[in-house]
């Protein structure tokens, strides 16, 4: 039992990292879709490597290159795996209309203007966001940044559970990802890995991040529903790089009044 889901986390960390596996994983799609329940703690794993280089790295140089240093590493952690998600949803739901000219589109390897744009805003509002809270407090900083990513990919893989899976046009360019949703019970063993974190503050206030990250969560559900009748990997990917800024944003508002 601890030896399979061992292989869920590691499987999860695997496909969402580049970190390297010492060992030859079992792989299956009831492997991949059983892993879901770890996207949190693999956030815990991003967000702990971005806050300890960020951390480490602002005794020597000053706070805004600190945070771009911070955030090329992450990019390299992750193999920018969700922000190519974000361009390609960029792109296809900027520059296509219908359903098969988006996915087309979405399948595109290349990255049109709506995706550079698109990425351009989202690091800019990313670490303004950043700047201004690791200036109001480094160590609670340290922990949002846990929160963030652990959040994020909670919400992330809970579209999995409230909306349908979309078919790729080309199955060949079709990248593995976890689509079945597990039974409901499973989502609590993610919910407590986004919840801990919180403990940090103290404060039940904190809590209302979630439900502020979750309404974006819920409108690019609805979005991606009317225009694709449900999402794609890379919808998933969108969902996790706008909701983390989303929790960037309700703790600069939440510091703002509490």
């Amino acid at each position: 039992m601890i030896k399979k889901e061992i292989t869920y986390f590691l499987t999860a960390l695997m496909f969402f990292t580049r970190i390297p596996i010492p060992f030859r994983l079992d792989y299956s799609s009831e492997i991949m879709n059983q892993s879901q329940k770890y996207y949190p703690l693999v956030g815990w794993v991003v967000g702990g490597i971005n806050a300890l280089v960020f951390y480490l790295l602002h005794f020597v140089l000053p706070m805004d290159i600190c945070l771009v240093l911070m955030m090329i590493s992450s990019v390299l952690l992750t193999g920018a795996f969700h922000e190519d998600g974000f361009t390609d949803v960029c792109d296809s739901f900027g520059g296509g209309y219908g359903k098969e000219k988006i996915l087309t589109i979405m399948k595109d390897s290349r990255i049109g203007a709506y995706g550079v744009v698109g990425i351009i805003l989202l690091f800019l509002l990313k670490y303004l966001s950043m700047k201004h809270l690791a200036e109001t407090s480094i160590l609670d900083f340290l922990v949002v940044l846990l929160i963030a990513h652990s959040s994020s990919r909670y919400l992330s893989g809970l579209m999995i559970h409230t909306h349908q899976y979309v078919t790729d046009i080309d199955q060949s360019k079709s990248k593995p990802i976890a689509n079945k949703a597990l039974p409901k019970k499973t989502l609590f063993v993610g919910l407590v890995f986004t919840l801990l974190p919180f403990l940090w503050f103290q404060n039940a206030w904190m809590l209302l991040i979630l439900p502020f990250a979750y309404l974006g969560k819920a409108y690019l559900g609805w979005y991606f529903n009317k225009h694709i009748g449900g999402y794609t990997g890379d919808c998933l990917g969108t969902v996790q790089q706008v909701t983390e800024v989303l929790v960037y944003l309700g703790f600069i508002i939440l510091w703002k009044f509490i």
